[in-house]
Parts: C-alpha cells; structure tokens; sequence
C-alpha cells in the first residue's frame, strides 16, 4: 500500500501492547499494599484477577467495535483507560473496592481495548508471516514488566506505593494514546508485492471467512478456547504470584525477586516470538503439545530448587510456554477461520483469558493462604498440564460445506 510502511504500523503495536503488558508487573506491588493497609494476599491478587476478566470481555467488544469503527479510537481509547485506571489506583486509601474499580474494572477495560487491535491489525498486513508477526505484535505484552518490575520498585521506594501509581498511570496514559494513533487496516484483499502462499501453507489455512457466528457453531473454536485457558492458567498462577513465590523459595530481598520478575518477563516476551514463529513449521497443535510437556516437568521441579538463578530460569521457561500461547493462538484462529473477522472471533476468545485469571492465581493464592506454602499449587497445575497435553493432539482444522460448519467429530490425523 503506498506511503504506508507495514513496520511501522508493527512497532507502533508492539510500543502499545508494551504499555499494556506493565500488568504483568502486579506482584511487585502486592507486599507494599498488604503492608501498608493490611489485605490478605488473595484480596490484592483479586485486583489482577479483575483486570485480565475484564480485559477477556472488552476485547471481544473491541474487536467487534473496531469492525465497525475502525482500529484506531479503538487503540486509542485502550491506552486511554488503561492509563487511567492505573492513575486513579494512587487514591486507593478509599479501600480495596477502589482498587477493584480503578486497576481491576476501568484498567481491565483499556487492556482489552488495546490488547485486540494490534493482532487483529497486523495479522491482516502480514498474512505472508502470520506466526511470526503475531508472536512479535504480543512479545511486547510480555516485556512490559521487563521495564515496568524495577521501576516500580525503585518508584514505591522513593515516593510509596500510592504515589507511583500515579506517576506510572500518567506515562502510561501518554504511550498508550499515542501508538493507538498509528493502528490502521490494510486494504480489502491486501497481498504483499511479489507473495504467494505455498501449497504447504494453504493446506492449513480456511479459504472460508468465517462469520463469528460460524466459528461459535464449530467444536474447533471450543476446543481453542480451552487450549489458551489450560494454557493461561498455568503461567497466570505464577505470574500473579512471582515476587512472593520467589521470596519464599530463595530467601531473596524485594529488589532481587523483582530483577527475578524481570529476567522471568523476558521469557513471557521471547516465548511468544519464539513459539509463534515455530508454529510455522510445526503447525499450531503440535507447538501447544510441546509446551504443554515441557511445563509438566518445569511446575513440577520448581518448589525444589533455592538458588535464585535456578529458580530465575525455571520460570523463565514457564513463561515461555505462557507467553507461547498467546503469540501462537491469534494466527491459530487466523489459520482456522480467516482473517476478515478475527477481531471478534479471537477477541471473545480471550474471555479464556479471563476466566483463567480467576482460576490460576486464586487457586495458587488460596492454596497458600490455607497451607503456608506455595508448593501445592505448583504441584496441583503440573498434574493439570499431565491431563491438558491431550487436547492439542486432537484438535483439527473445521471443514466448511456450503459455507456451514462441518459437525465431524476430532481426529488425531496429522497436519504435516
């Protein structure tokens, strides 16, 4: 398309799910808050729970806004409230139902919002590296905390934990708003110059454009949502938890399990390119198989382990596989049921997502609450990773028949 540069429009979407992903840095403000005004663990940890619900909810809103209206006001208003929420976090001394509201409601509003666009964008602008470009667009989610952990720290120890709120919502409010600005649709039928897809990869690809009503009617989109929820909730029960869990395991002071918070972040970040990318070659499934295996064995030895580089790296690689998910499900729906509609099909997906913020880290903060101890919880979801390593293994691309779905029951066939 002339005077558009598409990588432009990619590293605006990556600066924007950047900003979002500072999320992922809740931990490190969970022992000043229950320090400072007394809440249980579980209580704080409800306000992330909040967040990703609702983040779940708006982005199916906004990608069924955004068909409508355009990618945009929608980016744009993500940032918006996103920032907000955060900013209007600093006068929680109104109680924890403040910080529900605030964080948990108004800022789970501007994730969902601006979560959705850049992959909803970007996978319409490079249907020549679809894994490759969804991996990147999400990678920024997953390093957000990389920037945000240390600075936060360094922020609650000048000026409390309140006031960094504050400063953090204003920047981030600013960034936000400003790479919406760039998030833009590619023309109808857009192509890059000179590419044409090979018979490999049109073999795992729907010629069909899926209506989300279509896709609904499928077991495939059930079988999707399933997938990214296992997945999710695995890696959301220790992400919720990371300073504590790494605190308790290896004696490490707030300023080194938050550095441990962000030497895990990369993992969240690289996992996403790094999996997404793979899936090119090994399909979609067989990368879920994958790191459905390998965080088996990693829950399992993590609550062995006392050296904070060990226990660093282990969660590195969970994070990985967390952050796989979400970089390799958004080309997973684009190969499954077109591109025309995969902001809505894939933004009411996410409500997977939500459902697994609730799940993962409440039963990781419950089960610690009750026994003292982390090491349960990290047992309990190695044996649910066990049980989920089946459903990759069986899930196949719908077949359409006169543009309706096909109700043939799965099969374990390869797709290679």
């Amino acid at each position: 398309m002339p005077g558009i540069n598409r990588w432009g429009i990619a590293v605006a979407g990556f600066l924007l799910q950047m900003t979002l992903g500072s999320v992922y840095a809740w931990s490190v403000f969970k022992a000043p808050l229950t320090r400072q005004f007394h809440w249980a663990t579980s209580d704080v940890t409800f306000a992330f729970t909040v967040a990703i619900f609702t983040l779940g909810i708006a982005a199916f809103v906004g990608g069924f806004w955004m068909n409508r209206i355009g990618p945009r006001p929608v980016a744009m208003m993500g940032g918006f409230f996103y920032g907000l929420g955060v900013f209007l976090a600093s006068f929680s001394t109104h109680g924890l139902g403040w910080l529900y509201l605030t964080f948990g409601l108004i800022g789970g509003v501007g994730l969902g919002f601006g979560y959705i666009v850049p992959v909803a964008v970007l996978v319409r602008w490079f249907p020549d590296r679809r894994g490759f470009i969804t991996g990147l667009a999400v990678c920024g989610f997953g390093a957000g905390a990389l920037v945000t952990a240390p600075l936060a720290v360094r922020l609650i120890q000048a000026v409390g934990v309140l006031r960094t709120f504050g400063w953090l919502g204003i920047g981030f409010l600013v960034l936000g708003v400003a790479s919406g600005f760039f998030m833009k649709d590619p023309p109808a039928d857009y192509c890059p110059a000179g590419w044409t897809p090979s018979l490999r990869v049109a073999r795992q690809r729907t010629e069909h454009s899926w209506t989300l009503y279509e896709a609904l009617g499928s077991w495939q989109w059930w079988a999707l949502w399933l997938l990214l929820f296992l997945n999710t909730s695995a890696g959301i029960s220790l992400i919720s938890q990371e300073s504590p869990v790494f605190t308790e395991l290896t004696g490490a002071s707030a300023i080194i399990a938050a550095a441990m918070v962000g030497v895990a972040s990369v993992g969240n970040a690289a996992g996403r390119f790094f999996w997404a990318g793979a899936s090119d070659i090994i399909t979609r499934r067989w990368t879920f198989v994958s790191m459905f295996a390998l965080q088996i064995g990693l829950f399992w030895m993590l609550p062995q382990f006392k050296a904070s580089w060990v226990v660093a790296m282990i969660a590195f690689l969970i994070l990985m596989c967390y952050g796989g998910g979400f970089g390799t499900m958004p080309a997973f729906v684009a190969d499954y049921f077109g591109d025309a509609n995969v902001g809505p099909i894939y933004g009411l997906m996410l409500t997977a997502w939500g459902a697994a913020s609730v799940f993962g880290p409440m039963l990781t903060a419950t089960l610690h609450d009750s026994s003292g101890s982390y090491r349960s919880g990290l047992h309990i979801i190695a044996a649910m990773m066990a049980v989920s390593v089946v459903l990759p293994i069986l899930v196949r691309p719908p077949r359409v028949r006169s543009a309706s779905v096909s109700w043939s029951p799965p099969s374990v066939e390869s797709e290679l």
